[in-house]
């Protein structure tokens, strides 16, 4: 069974899920709480004490958006719906520093599948743990941006990697606002 909470940060309302393996779910702000709400149907929403587990990560994304050097790398997670492949890379992304980035190349690369720079691309499509699973640190070859499938696309990956202070190359502006929708 998955839980989800949604709880505020300084760039907006955010969404965690979880079970008892671990964190299942992290979403960014969204246009409104009910789309925020909706991405996290698939858990049932929390009331009561947190797990204290939770709670630390709640705590730790807190501090993340406002600008504190994190690492999210204790975090359990429970990966269980994701592929071989899916894993691997993610377990590769969660390998990259706080301000530092890689391409889907070199996560490629890193998995044992050079040439896959695509399928990397689409695994972190898919990454449920966006964030703690720091795939706005993976960008295209040069430098570019590459995708982004929160809410916001590049311009929501380029504010993340702004928090961080990463340098990038081309492709995106960010934008400073992104974050701060005006329900928050």
């Amino acid at each position: 069974m998955q839980r989800f909470l949604i709880f505020r940060t300084a760039i907006g309302p955010c969404g965690i899920a979880w079970s008892e393996e671990g964190i299942t779910r992290f979403q960014l702000p969204e246009r409104d709480d009910a789309a925020l709400a909706r991405r996290m149907a698939k858990a049932d929403r929390w009331s009561g004490a947190l797990p204290s587990p939770i709670a630390q990560a709640i705590a730790e994304l807190e501090r993340y958006f406002r600008g504190e050097k994190i690492d999210f790398s204790t975090l359990r997670l429970d990966l269980r719906g994701s592929s071989l492949f899916h894993k691997a890379v993610y377990d590769a992304t969660r390998a990259i520093g706080w301000g530092a980035v890689a391409t889907y190349g070199e996560i490629a690369r890193d998995v044992g599948s050079p040439g896959a720079a695509r399928a990397v691309g689409h695994a972190l499509s898919r990454n449920p743990i966006a964030v703690i699973i720091p795939c706005h640190r993976i960008l295209a070859a040069g430098g570019k941006i590459g995708g982004f499938s929160a809410h916001g696309g590049t311009s929501a990956k380029a504010r993340l990697l702004e928090i961080e202070g990463a340098r990038f190359g081309q492709g995106c502006a960010a934008n400073p606002d992104l974050f701060t929708p005006s329900f928050v």
